[in-house]
């Protein structure tokens, strides 16, 4: 066990390692966001200091304010945006199928050829980009529970989880544009099809609320997501798949650091819960 962990995790990546299918693309560098690492920086900086420090004092002495439409409106809407990232992904094996190339499935562990103009690649490239999208609009999650002072769900887990995707995958679509993303991608949207569909019908108000007796599968769902990750990327390392390593190592970390995060809520939560029955 200790000499395949020094093998596949812990050897000394060289330059070329580091680099492998690392390079920045003029096209996604001409994007919104992207020409730069200072405008995702100062998002994230003001993101931490509002929900960390200045919201909750602004709000300390307020009242909550209500947001039911607006939540209503914005779940809705990342519902339909998930969606729409799950089907796009898709529609890459699609095409990739139609070309009868054996690359459709292969393409989770073997990169694309890096031709910019090709329309597969084009479509992986502006699915990064509108992933990381999505990554910067979820901090308003956070924003949200300060306005209708929910501070007590505003936890590191939920502070780190956040920040650190929006500025994952701003690096990741920025330098790597890896065909890692796109099963992880697929998986983490499918994933948020569900988290946010509940959060609609929880806005929805009381009368809603036997339509989520599922809430509890939640973190379940969250914890599976998590372990299916980990194993695919570990699966990238051991099985020696032509991908970048060190990317691969750092989202390894990553994702074990949010499933060891998740478990720890889960064994709180559960314990609460019981300690409640009795």
């Amino acid at each position: 066990m200790e000499t395949v962990a020094r093998k596949f995790l812990f050897s000394n990546f060289s330059y070329d390692d580091i680099m492998e299918g690392s390079t920045e693309v003029p096209l996604i560098n001409s994007w919104f966001l992207m020409n730069s690492v200072w405008p995702i920086s100062t998002i994230v900086i003001f993101y931490l200091y509002f929900v960390l420090k200045f919201g909750p004092q602004w709000m300390e002495n307020r009242k909550p304010v209500d947001l039911k439409y607006v939540l209503i409106l914005y779940n809705a809407i990342q519902v339909v945006y998930s969606v729409g990232l799950c089907w796009s992904v898709i529609k890459v094996f699609i095409m990739l199928e139609a070309r009868k190339t054996g690359m459709s499935w292969k393409v989770i562990c073997a990169p694309l050829p890096r031709a910019h103009d090709d329309d597969v690649m084009y479509l992986v490239y502006s699915l990064g980009w509108y992933y990381f999208v999505a990554k910067c609009v979820e901090l308003l999650d956070t924003v949200f529970f300060v306005l209708r002072k929910k501070n007590n769900q505003i936890t590191a887990l939920h502070v780190y989880h956040h920040s650190i995707m929006a500025f994952s995958t701003w690096g990741y679509l920025k330098y790597v544009q890896g065909e890692q993303g796109l099963f992880i991608g697929l998986l983490n949207s499918a994933v948020h099809v569900i988290m946010y569909f509940y959060y609609l019908v929880a806005a929805l108000g009381p009368r809603f609320q036997k339509y989520i007796w599922w809430k509890k599968y939640m973190t379940k769902i969250q914890l599976g997501q998590f372990m299916i990750m980990l194993t695919y990327l570990v699966g990238l390392l051991v099985f020696g798949c032509k991908q970048n390593r060190i990317l691969t190592v750092y989202m390894c970390f990553n994702v074990t650091a949010f499933l060891l995060l998740f478990l720890n809520f889960y064994r709180k939560a559960y314990a609460h819960n019981k300690q409640k029955q009795i």
